[in-house]
């Protein structure tokens, strides 16, 4: 299959991109600038366009029988109003290039595969949500619900349409698992706020393996929570890393008005976060090769 990637030089389009062209697959990968050193497996190659801008670029999307559409500006940062236009913009605007892209395949079996992101749901405490449940209200909520609506659009075309809402992706050579696991190495690892907070989050190959399982189960559509079905609480989480790194955690909590405090908005989404469940993929077969937080961390900080 020939497949065309947005937002693919980050470190999971990196990965995705490996397991693909491992299986047999063609990926075309959209960069804003093609650097000269960076390599690409057999079977990849880099097309040169900025997704939020129409361009010559979308002539090529066409010649593609599935498309993976992963961009957009990261989450993990100050929430200041320029940045929250950035976060909307950077997925919105890709999405609708896109949409609009693949209207010259109508007719054609074509497949978009769109990230959206478990915050869709908005906060919640205790409760465990699947892919049929309402969104929230809050800023992330309501950008994830635009960005999946967007995606939607493709259906007009003949699109299949597969919406896949990422927890906190685990990698080893990016992504969250960096950040949290700095603090750790100099002893300073510590619970954030009650720390009761749950943690719904996937570990990178596993999140490469549901791509490939999508384009293999043609009758999959519509949301797929892409997290491992067994999230934590931000307390568990930090006594897994500080043992996983041989640096047990004996610091008091990080004050939940501090972190508000340095990250603003977005401190809202360290504090509170969602307990999501990945019913329809487990409905499915999906087998995770790892299924719980101290399996992935074994494998990512070894």
């Amino acid at each position: 299959m020939k497949v065309f990637i947005t937002g693919g030089s980050g470190f999971v389009g990196s990965t995705l991109t490996r397991e693909l062209t491992g299986k047999g697959h063609e990926v075309t990968i959209l960069t804003r600038s093609i650097k000269k050193d960076r390599r690409l497996p057999d079977g990849a190659s880099f097309l040169e366009g900025d997704p939020t801008h129409e361009g010559t670029w979308q002539e090529r999307v066409a010649d593609h029988d599935a498309v993976i559409n992963l961009a957009g500006a990261s989450i993990f940062a100050r929430w200041t109003d320029d940045y929250k236009r950035s976060l909307l913009e950077s997925r919105l605007l890709t999405t609708r290039h896109i949409v609009a892209a693949l209207a010259p395949r109508k007719g054609k079996e074509t497949h978009l595969i769109s990230t959206s992101a478990v915050g869709y749901y908005g906060f919640h405490e205790d409760e465990s949500l699947e892919e049929t449940d309402p969104p929230g209200s809050d800023f992330l909520a309501t950008l994830a619900a635009d960005w999946e609506g967007a995606a939607l659009e493709a259906k007009n075309h003949g699109v299949r349409v597969v919406l896949c809402r990422f927890g906190i992706v685990m990698g080893r050579k990016g992504g969250a698992l960096a950040q949290m696991a700095r603090p750790f190495r100099f002893w300073m690892g510590a619970p954030l706020g009650s720390g009761r907070q749950w943690f719904s989050w996937i570990h990178e190959l596993d999140l490469a393996r549901v791509f490939q399982f999508v384009l293999e189960h043609t009758e999959l559509d519509g949301p797929l929570n892409c997290t491992a079905p067994h999230p934590v609480r931000n307390s568990e989480m930090t006594r897994m890393i500080g043992n996983a790194l041989g640096k047990p955690t004996f610091l008091p909590p990080v004050p939940a008005f501090l972190i508000r405090w340095i990250l603003g908005e977005f401190g809202n989404v360290i504090l509170e976060g969602q307990r999501v469940y990945p019913r329809r993929l487990l409905d499915q077969g999906f087998s995770f090769e790892f299924p719980t937080m101290e399996e992935a961390l074994i494998d990512l900080l070894r």
